[in-house]
């Protein structure tokens, strides 16, 4: 494997995911009671935004960077701000945390995260970053691996974060979605929440109309599109989906995701969507396409 989220740290697919992760956690802690992070793809924990790396791409300008001096943020991208914030020593802002950090920065003293990495180097690093932490677990492994080891917690509640470099392109959905399904046998009371990039819509609808029939009682879909997703040569978007969603959940993700397109789009091109893929209640999933019922649009 030969991927470095340095590249990419703090670009526009971070924000969604790290915003979500914000969210979620936010739901787990409604209940006193302890609650285990699994992180499938956990990378180093948190990136140097001057490294060389990222200032390869400056890919994090166009996205933490336009949110970083932002006014009238709604209160869940204003937190996931405070956080990154909290990654940093005074006003430099020069790191950006990864989602192991953001979990471990969130987590009460009585819960826990087991992070794995494969590749030796960034495990290394993650595995410093958490040293002195004896609510973090690392583990140098496959994540997909891992994951059907991991599962059920003790906790027997929490979320589990699947957020693969995609190196397989579009074969990495079925990969996922093998993953999930036998995770979702062994505790399918758990939260997982899947990370995608989003390049042509027909890559992504096959995995949708999976997860439509996976056996969940509440599947979320979360987009962020800044172009129109019909090239297969550039990330025009990214998404994720939650399955096991928490209870309303999509009503507080709402005001800060209708806000993202008008910050870091064009107009006329940048658009979100908020689809209920499946919903307690309901018969059936809904159908794919510009005007799904439960979908939610803004240009």
């Amino acid at each position: 494997m030969n991927y470095r989220h340095a590249y990419h740290a703090g670009n526009f697919a971070d924000v969604l995911k790290h915003m979500v992760l914000v969210a979620l956690i936010d739901s787990l802690e409604q209940k006193a009671s302890p609650f285990c992070y699994i992180d499938t793809h956990a990378g180093r924990g948190r990136y140097d935004l001057k490294g060389s790396e990222a200032r390869k791409t400056n890919e994090a300008d166009a996205g933490f960077g336009v949110l970083r001096t932002a006014t009238g943020l709604p209160p869940l991208l204003w937190k996931w701000l405070e956080i990154v914030r909290a990654c940093n020593e005074g006003d430099e802002m020069r790191f950006y945390p990864g989602s192991p950090w953001i979990a471990a920065h969130l987590m009460r003293p009585t819960d826990s995260a087991q992070l794995c990495e494969l590749h030796p180097e960034e495990a290394g690093a993650l595995r410093q970053l958490f040293h002195h932490d004896k609510r973090v677990h690392v583990h140098q492994r496959d994540g997909y691996e891992a994951l059907n080891a991991l599962v059920p917690p003790k906790e027997k509640r929490g979320l589990v974060l699947i957020d693969p470099p995609f190196e397989a392109q579009e074969a990495e959905f079925r990969t996922i979605e093998k993953s999930l399904k036998a995770a979702m046998a062994k505790w399918p009371t758990g939260v997982f929440a899947v990370w995608y990039p989003i390049k042509l819509r027909s890559h992504v609808q096959p995995f949708h109309r999976w997860l439509g029939k996976c056996g969940a009682k509440r599947v979320l879909a979360v987009e962020l599109l800044l172009r129109p997703d019909d090239s297969p040569l550039r990330l025009n978007g990214t998404g994720m989906v939650i399955v096991n969603a928490p209870w309303k959940l999509d009503d507080a993700l709402r005001d800060s995701l209708r806000l993202l397109p008008k910050l870091l789009g064009t107009p006329g091109e940048s658009e979100y969507r908020l689809t209920w893929l499946v919903e307690e209640g309901k018969d059936e999933a809904p159908a794919h396409g510009p005007h799904a019922p439960h979908s939610v649009r803004r240009r």
